[in-house]
């Protein structure tokens, strides 16, 4: 298992720890968990950007959900 080192200030670490107690994780989850989450996240909104901005340039149509219901009803 590869180890990444990460410096922080007393405090940081501090409110870090605080954090990691409250969520009942050890501090090496909590920054892991946390980090790869939010750059999930990250990732899936750039992507998101850039394939909307292809279907664009493709002269593509987008359909709003408003659309969709008026075509096809409400499906409940």
């Amino acid at each position: 298992m590869a180890m990444i080192t990460v410096r922080v200030s007393d405090d940081e670490k501090e409110w870090l720890q605080y954090m990691a107690d409250f969520y009942g994780l050890t501090l090496s989850d909590l920054i892991k968990n946390y980090s790869m989450d939010q750059l999930e996240d990250e990732y899936d909104k750039q992507t998101a950007a850039i394939a909307k901005k292809r279907w664009g340039e493709d002269n593509h149509k987008t359909v709003s959900m408003n659309e969709i219901l008026d075509e096809f009803g409400d499906l409940d």
